[in-house]
C-alpha cells in the first residue's frame, strides 16, 4: 500500500508567523487575536487584562522588574502589533522605540601590532620615545625588555634571545626609540615557570612539582 504524506497537514513553526514576544509562546498570539475580534469594548478588555495574568505566569522573572505590571502590558501591545483597543492602565507604548537599533559601541582605533605584548606596552613604547635620553631612560628600557620577554615567553617559544626582544622594542616603535648598545638582561632562572593565564597550571613546592616538559622533579640523588 503506498503511503501519502501530503494529506497530513504537518504545521511547522518555520512555516508560521514569526513571534514578536517568543517568551510567551504562540498559544498567547491567538488568545490576543480572538480578543481583538471581541465587539464589545468592555468585553474586550477584561479579556485583555486576563491574557495579561496568563502572561505573567508564562514569564515570572518579569516581576523582578520594576513597574513589571507596566512591562506586561507593553508587552501584550508589542503581541497586537500596536493596534489594541482597550482600556488600558497604560497608554500604547510608542512603536519605533522598540524597534530603534542599537547604538554601536566604537572600537579601540588603532590596530595591536603585536597581540603577546598587549596595547599597554605599545603605550608605554610610545611615552618612553617622547623621553631624553639619560641613565633612568636605559634603565626603564631594559625593566621594559625584561618584561617583554616574559609575556614572549608565555606565548611563544621556551626560549628567546635578548635581540629579539630589543628588536622588537624598536620595531614597535616605528624606529624611534633605539635599544642602547651594551645593555644586557638578567639570564632567566631555569626553574621558571611562564604559562599562559587561565591554564592553571601549579609549581609544586620543595621540588616536587613539574618541569617545563610535564615531567615530575626528583630531587633523589643531588650533590649537597
Amino acid at each position: 500500500m503506498e503511503e501519502t504524506t501530503n494529506n497530513i497537514g504537518l504545521d511547522y513553526n518555520t512555516e508560521r508567523e514569526k513571534l514578536e514576544m517568543p517568551e510567551y509562546g504562540r498559544n498567547v498570539l491567538k488568545m490576543v487575536e480572538k480578543m481583538k475580534e471581541i465587539p464589545d469594548r468592555e468585553k474586550r478588555t477584561e479579556q485583555a487584562r486576563a491574557i495579561v495574568k496568563v502572561m505573567e505566569l508564562l514569564n515570572p522573572q518579569v516581576r523582578q522588574l520594576d513597574n513589571y505590571d507596566h512591562k506586561l502590558w507593553d508587552h501584550l501591545y508589542m503581541i497586537a502589533g500596536f493596534d489594541l483597543d482597550v482600556d488600558s492602565p497604560y497608554p500604547c507604548p510608542v512603536a519605533e522605540e522598540f524597534n530603534t537599533r542599537p547604538v554601536p559601541i566604537p572600537m579601540k582605533g588603532d590596530k595591536i601590532k603585536a597581540t603577546h605584548y598587549g596595547r599597554n606596552i605599545e603605550k608605554i613604547i610610545n611615552l618612553l620615545c617622547e623621553e631624553p635620553d639619560s641613565e633612568l631612560k636605559t634603565e626603564m628600557i631594559r625593566s621594559l625588555a625584561i618584561y617583554m620577554r616574559q609575556q614572549y615567553l608565555i606565548w611563544n617559544k621556551d626560549s628567546v634571545s635578548d635581540e629579539t626582544i630589543f628588536n622588537d622594542i624598536e620595531k614597535l616603535s616605528d624606529y624611534r626609540l633605539k635599544v642602547p648598545e651594551g645593555i644586557k638582561l638578567h639570564q632567566i632562572n631555569i626553574d621558571a615557570n611562564y604559562s599562559r593565564p587561565g591554564l592553571n597550571i601549579n609549581v609544586g613546592q620543595g621540588g616536587g612539582g613539574k618541569n617545563r616538559n610535564g615531567h615530575r622533579k626528583n630531587n633523589k640523588g643531588k650533590r649537597k
